[in-house]
């Protein structure tokens, strides 16, 4: 079947040059952007119950740009001055680029990682006496962890912020070709949000191995899935899925 509708369970792209804007007019789709997922920030209380002192850490692990304003919004409320020799280890150079929305660049100590938390753990290893803190969400990819005791760092996790399932009730008669998912909570937030789904026609497409191992659980045909070392993104694997089906 031929593909008309698609809808992404992420916000909009803020960025004029997204390559959802391109795929919309190269493939002539109509394309929709709907959180599944919503992020709430813990309070500074909450976080303190958690018996994290800021000043006891000399680096932070930066895993996404969510993590990122959660770190600065709680240590403002803390009223928690942070220190410029503070050492910022990113999991992405995008999150890096976030960063400077709270930082001047060049007067920090930035350290930056590939597209996986692999690739950072190899500038995390070069500073194995410092004191780390991971602000994240209420889950954390146990891959982290793993990996984190396996180069035998002092390390603390804080839930700084929680994912929450989007109301979507208001799609409950609308259809669309194929969704598309980054993360087992939006898998999560299918299935809460209509629990008798049934795929039929609809196409899945989703990101990551644990996306797709949470699509697979929840009993759902996978259609379309990234990365991969020749479709290292969703946009791209979209288009390619298109111009197949498209075509017929």
């Amino acid at each position: 079947m031929k593909v008309k509708s698609i809808l992404v369970s992420q916000p909009a792209p803020t960025i004029e040059n997204s390559p959802y804007i391109t795929l919309k007019k190269k493939r002539k789709v109509k394309i929709d952007f709907i959180p599944f997922i919503h992020v709430e920030g813990m309070s500074a209380r909450e976080v303190r119950r958690q018996k994290i002192d800021l000043s006891k850490f000399s680096a932070i692990i930066l895993t996404s740009r969510n993590a990122v304003d959660h770190f600065f919004r709680v240590a403002e409320e803390m009223r928690f001055p942070i220190p410029n020799a503070l050492k910022y280890f990113c999991q992405s150079e995008a999150v890096a680029f976030y960063l400077q929305k709270y930082v001047v660049y060049r007067k920090r100590k930035i350290y930056v990682g590939g597209r996986t938390f692999n690739d950072l753990t190899e500038q995390i290893s070069k500073y194995n006496e410092e004191s780390f803190l991971i602000p994240c969400a209420n889950v954390l990819s146990p891959t982290i962890p793993k990996k984190l005791d396996e180069l035998g760092v002092k390390w603390t996790q804080g839930t700084f912020y929680k994912t929450e399932i989007s109301d979507l009730s208001h799609l409950k008669d609308v259809y669309y070709d194929i969704l598309v998912f980054f993360s087992p909570s939006g898998i999560e937030s299918l299935m809460q949000n209509f629990p008798d789904f049934k795929q039929n026609n609809t196409r899945i497409a989703v990101f990551g191995k644990t996306t797709i191992n949470a699509a697979e659980k929840a009993g759902l045909r996978i259609d379309i899935s990234a990365p991969s070392p020749k479709v290292p993104s969703m946009s791209k694997a979209l288009d390619l899925y298109i111009e197949k089906v498209n075509k017929k």
